[in-house]
């Protein structure tokens, strides 16, 4: 028998989804390394690499067959040679600015467990999509509003969620992309460095964010009467000052965010919430000279008359802190907890927290790679970010779904 690779579903998935591997044809027992690959918009190559063994009849199926040490990981670990797919230029992290075209998967069984492997014996590819068909992308220029607007297919009208992103400059779509094929209508929102927005803001106004909140609320395909906020670092500090400023807004998922207003100071009509303070000379080097940011922000609950903090005892929305217990940017546990400590103090029961052990700052939806270390998003230097590898794959496989029945629930 000719060795092949079976792919399920066969050309084409969506990224959040789960695809199952196997690889029939090959001999008793036979040992083979496989291969994934898969190069990003720049053209950045990303791998991972796993040792298997066939079984009796020649049969490898990566839901049975766990990975031998050795390679990306090991274990039974059916996703793994996607979950572990690193950059092979260090410190490089996985974008996706057009969600209209996939990723390209190749998949290759090669003979042996050498370093580097042996002769070729099959190969595959495979998209990794971020629309399903029959989402309809939609940019968004109404008013000073730059955003992209995300329609599910079939009947309308759908909840709606806005998602926020973290201080990454421009537009990203690729999480409300994703959210759109599980029935939420989703507006991707830049707020700086795209388009005509201002490239180096000194401050950001609230106005800002209400017009987008207002462009959907008046959406005659999003559910009302509330719409949801999906917020993730800068962008959840964001959301949850939307939420305790503006009404129509019903729940509120924040990722590895703050409780404070960070970086950039915010205005809403004649009222300005200063940024916390942060002090360089809290960063600490680790021993392979990468700075840890962890300890540079003021702690909000401690400083002198909270003059940062959201005043989040005014939100009336339900509350989910996704936290990932090693932020090495945000304190995003501890900020998360002590607010909700005060909010039961107060008798309200409008939050939840979800912690997430071994995961870091970046939580993006299932599959995307570890990044742990890269540039930090506000010093733009090599920063630790936290977070490891098999520990943090599990951590977005948990999240992305308690997220979907978060908003389906409370829109």
């Amino acid at each position: 028998a000719v060795p092949s690779v079976r792919l399920s579903p066969a050309a084409r998935s969506l990224f959040d989804e789960p695809l199952a591997i196997a690889v029939q044809g090959l001999g008793p027992q036979q040992q083979v390394t496989l291969r994934t690959s898969l190069r990003d918009e720049t053209g950045e190559l990303f791998q991972a690499c796993a040792r298997y063994q066939a079984g009796d009849d020649g049969e490898l199926d990566l839901t049975r067959c766990p990975a031998l040490p050795g390679g990306s990981f090991s274990g039974l670990e059916p996703m793994g040679l996607l979950w572990a797919l690193q950059p092979q230029k260090p410190f490089w992290y996985m974008m996706k600015r057009d969600v209209q075209s996939p990723f390209l998967l190749q998949l290759e069984v090669l003979e042996g467990h050498g370093d580097p492997p042996g002769r070729l014996l099959a190969r595959a590819q495979h998209e990794r999509a971020f629309l399903r068909d029959g989402v309809r992308r939609i940019p968004v220029r109404e008013g000073r509003i730059r955003a992209t607007l995300f329609l599910p297919p079939g009947e309308s009208p759908f909840p709606g969620i806005i998602d926020i992103h973290g201080l990454g400059r421009g537009l990203f779509e690729h999480r409300a992309s994703l959210l759109a094929n599980h029935g939420f209508a989703t507006l991707a929102l830049a707020y700086y460095q795209y388009e005509d927005l201002p490239q180096k803001p000194t401050l950001l106004h609230l106005e800002y964010f209400e017009e987008a909140l207002n462009y959907m609320l008046q959406h005659p395909q999003v559910k009302g009467p509330g719409v949801g906020l999906l917020g993730y670092s800068k962008g959840a500090d964001l959301s949850l000052a939307m939420a305790a400023f503006l009404k129509n807004i019903t729940a509120v998922a924040s990722l590895n965010g703050s409780v404070a207003i960070t970086v950039l100071p915010l205005c809403y009509k004649d009222k300005t919430i200063q940024s916390l303070i942060m002090d360089e000379q809290r960063v600490k080097v680790t021993d392979s000279s990468f700075l840890d940011y962890s300890d540079a922000f003021d702690d909000p609950f401690q400083a002198p008359g909270n003059q940062s903090l959201i005043p989040i005892e005014k939100i009336e929305a339900q509350l989910l802190f996704i936290v990932g217990q090693d932020d090495r940017v945000n304190k995003s546990e501890y900020h998360a907890t002590e607010v909700c400590k005060i909010l039961q103090a107060q008798g309200k029961e409008n939050f939840q927290i979800l912690s997430c052990p071994g995961t870091g700052h970046c939580i993006d939806p299932p599959f995307f790679p570890l990044y742990s270390r890269g540039n930090h998003p506000i010093f733009h230097k090599r920063a630790v970010l936290g977070g490891q590898l098999g520990a943090y794959s599990k951590a977005q496989v948990h999240a992305w779904p308690q997220i979907q029945s978060f908003f389906h629930k409370y829109l």
